[in-house]
């Protein structure tokens, strides 16, 4: 298989020889976040630079450097821009929308992912029926934010250890969670899709996603966002 560009985001430009997968135990220096939606030019391009954004923020790019965050799409319009008003929407939050391109969903972004992150249930269930042992490090957003705001930030290695290692540490400990903390209603878990929307809807969706990544970018970095 052809492997998928380095990324995109904080992380950029690791050599092939520091890729390795999650699943088989082999060390890595670097932790991927897989946004994933639809088309790859609303939701998930929004996720993408917003966690960029919100990680640069709290550790500055130097220390943010171990995180890799890309997105695509299950139906992904590969090659594209993200939509106009999902640019506007990073504006309102100081994002750097520039450069984006979208792709389709591939297994190597799947295997190359260490959390996959996804808008809907219906997108988590696709990512995990392509295999690749992903079912453990796959949530919707909404979801992982919820386990992540059950977890003792006391119980995960200190940001001394590195965002890497911690990242790591928080993923096993939401999978552990999944199954007993569940959902109050089906929609809890779904970002709906702003495609086509006016933009008043498109800054709806992009609060709900700010909402939900600012507490995993806190317990990811271990610093919270700025007063």
């Amino acid at each position: 298989m052809t492997a998928p560009d380095a990324g995109r985001g904080i992380g950029n430009g690791e050599s092939a020889a520091e890729i390795t997968t999650t699943f088989v135990g082999l060390p890595r220096d670097s932790f991927r976040i897989l946004h994933v939606s639809t088309g790859n030019v609303c939701r998930s391009p929004i996720t993408e630079r917003l966690t960029r954004h919100l990680v640069t923020d709290r550790l500055g790019a130097f220390l943010g450097g171990g995180l890799v965050v890309e997105s695509a799409g299950t139906w992904g319009h590969e090659g594209a821009p993200m939509e106009a008003n999902a640019e506007a929407v990073l504006a309102d939050f100081g994002a750097d929308a520039s450069g984006f391109v979208g792709r389709e969903l591939l297994d190597e972004h799947v295997i190359r992912a260490d959390l996959v992150l996804t808008a809907t249930r219906d997108h988590r269930a696709q990512v995990i029926s392509m295999g690749h042992s992903a079912g453990l490090r796959t949530f919707t957003l909404k979801e992982f934010t919820r386990l992540v705001r059950a977890i003792d930030p006391a119980t995960l290695p200190p940001t001394s250890e590195g965002v890497v290692v911690r990242a790591r540490a928080l993923v096993r400990a939401a999978a552990a969670l999944r199954g007993w903390l569940l959902a109050p209603t089906a929609e809890a878990d779904e970002v709906y899709d702003p495609y086509g929307a006016p933009l008043p809807f498109f800054r709806s969706i992009g609060d709900e996603i700010h909402e939900a990544l600012d507490p995993v970018v806190t317990a990811l970095t271990g610093v919270p966002a700025r007063m």
